[in-house]
């Protein structure tokens, strides 16, 4: 209540226009940015054949979550959500993704959601996502975010309807129970799909108006496409890479250099073997003990 979570802290100290925009597009479905990045492979390849030569073992998946996070750390307004036309601050990095129990259409899925300080080292990233994919690859494997949903589809479906219902009223006004929001992959900083795994094309993904995810990246099976190097047409790999985002939580031109340090870190994975000293800071926020400071003054 009053722009109180306990996952975020209310941004203050921002531009009339921005803090006016959630009130104007109240919809994360009305208020999507689309665009598009043909990630050069090259760099990945080298990275993950030097890195196998010392005995240890990348992917795609790895780099891709790896730079994201790190983007995240040294960008901060990136990781702000909108709920109850009020912008929030995450308090963390979460990355959510689904874990195929098993590579056929009956296989069922597990949703995992990974939280990260943005500290992280690329190899530290990567052995928290070989843990999550291994725990949640059984057939029999439950996590929490599976308990819940069980649960909730327990019930008769006209009480689905309003115990999701119930959660939604209880999300917009902060009042969700940490536990849940700890389950929930639909309350985190992006969603990852591995499409590339599967062999599929990317999709633009849209954003999901329950929860507060911000940012949807979609990975797709790689090709061999004519780019221009040097002044000349050669034959280059690239891996579609689709990105929605809400344009609500901060403007174009901070977006856009969040992007540009995305793409340094795909161009040089190399750089993320080091831990990173200091994640930035976002600009002031409203969080409970100042609140309460204030109005106990």
């Amino acid at each position: 209540m009053f722009g109180l979570r306990p996952d975020g802290k209310q941004v203050r100290d921002i531009d009339p226009i921005q803090r006016i925009m959630p009130h104007i597009m109240r919809h994360r479905h009305d208020s999507q940015n689309l665009t598009c990045y043909d990630c050069p492979c090259e760099p990945l390849d080298a990275f993950i054949k030097e890195e196998d030569a010392k005995g240890q073992k990348y992917n795609y998946m790895h780099i891709v979550i790896a730079g994201l996070v790190r983007t995240i750390a040294l960008f901060p307004r990136i990781n702000r959500f909108i709920m109850n036309g009020r912008i929030f601050q995450r308090n963390c990095i979460q990355i959510s993704f689904i874990v195929k129990k098993g590579l056929s259409a009956e296989a069922p899925d597990a949703t995992v959601k990974l939280t990260f300080t943005g500290l992280e080292s690329i190899s530290e990233i990567r052995d928290m996502v070989n843990s999550a994919i291994i725990a949640n690859s059984h057939l029999d494997a439950n996590n929490g975010t599976d308990k819940l949903a069980r649960l909730i589809t327990f019930t008769p479906n006209c009480l689905i309807h309003f115990l999701v219902g119930t959660i939604k009223f209880l999300d917009r006004h902060g009042l969700l129970p940490q536990a849940i929001l700890n389950v929930s992959p639909f309350h985190t900083t992006a969603w990852i799909t591995n499409l590339k795994s599967i062999k599929g094309p990317s999709i633009f993904h849209h954003l999901y108006d329950f929860g507060n995810t911000g940012m949807f990246f979609s990975m797709g099976k790689e090709a061999l496409v004519p780019v221009v190097a040097g002044g000349e047409i050669v034959v280059g790999k690239r891996m579609p890479l689709q990105i929605v985002t809400d344009e609500r939580f901060c403007d174009g031109f901070y977006f856009v250099s969040a992007m540009k340090k995305l793409r340094e870190m795909y161009a040089n994975p190399a750089a993320m073997l080091e831990p990173l000293e200091a994640v930035a800071e976002d600009v002031k926020v409203i969080d409970r003990h100042s609140f309460r400071k204030r109005n106990q003054g």
